[in-house]
């Protein structure tokens, strides 16, 4: 089915949950002449671009107190910025990593339209939301040790399969960006993330700019391992000379789109 027809069920799924106020997968399924996986798909896009919540077998709207404009509400849509911005650099049968994170897994819904995508991840998380889009990329997982503070599997395990390949893009976040030195983060359990760095020929910093200027002592990334910075609006101008100095694009995505 074309990129226009999906865009149309989806907005047409919209139109009657309001009239509803619940749809059903079965249902859907059959109002659409299309598989139970496909709307499968198409409720879990909707759900992370905040217009519906999941249920067992079908969806309900988002309640008014989601809906209002609170702060965290906000903060969600500048990931969501940041992520359509992450999306935009990856053209089709690109070969990408994907860490862990909440910023980075922003990115994951914009991918539908990629074709021939092959996408590695040492997060759950982020593979299952893969799983669940329109042009399933080929997913690859770093197997590994979990570990729980960062919901994401490390050690030498995974390192030994990253070694095992080679992308065109590594999408990442950050705890803390240090303008003079690079990414900073809590977690002691860098040895991943040097590696998705060494394997990959791009290496794009996923950051919300409030995560600037953080005085975090452990440095994971510095500067001349990493291309591109993409945060939101809120980046000052003396901030993103700062960091372009040390040869980075920094991309500022706005929120209010």
């Amino acid at each position: 089915m074309s990129k226009r027809n999906t865009q149309q069920r989806r907005h047409t799924i919209i139109t009657l949950l309001n009239e509803l106020g619940e749809v059903s997968v079965e249902n859907l399924a059959r109002e659409f002449q299309t598989s139970e996986v496909t709307i499968r798909k198409d409720l879990a896009t909707l759900e992370a671009s905040g217009l519906l919540l999941r249920r067992y077998g079908g969806a309900v709207p988002v309640p008014q107190e989601i809906v209002s404009d609170d702060p965290a509400h906000k903060v969600s849509k500048r990931k969501r910025a940041i992520g359509r911005a992450a999306a935009a650099l990856i053209g089709d049968h690109q070969r990408i990593i994907i860490d862990s994170g909440r910023t980075t897994a922003a990115m994951i819904p914009q991918l539908g339209s990629k074709r021939g995508l092959v996408v590695m991840t040492n997060s759950l998380n982020g593979a299952n939301a893969i799983r669940e889009l329109e042009n399933e990329p080929t997913l690859l997982m770093t197997g590994g040790t979990w570990d729980p503070h960062s919901e994401s599997f490390q050690g030498q395990v995974a390192e030994q399969v990253l070694r095992s390949y080679d992308f065109d893009q590594l999408f990442i976040g950050a705890d803390g960006i240090d303008v003079s030195r690079g990414t900073t983060t809590f977690n002691e359990l860098i040895g991943l993330s040097k590696v998705m760095a060494e394997v990959a020929r791009e290496v794009v910093v996923m950051v919300e700019s409030n995560k600037v200027g953080r005085k975090i002592p452990n440095l994971e990334l510095p500067w001349e391992k990493i291309g591109v910075l993409i945060t939101d609006d809120g980046l000052s101008g003396e901030a993103t000379a700062q960091i372009e100095i040390h040869g980075v694009r920094v991309i500022r995505a706005s929120s209010q789109s």
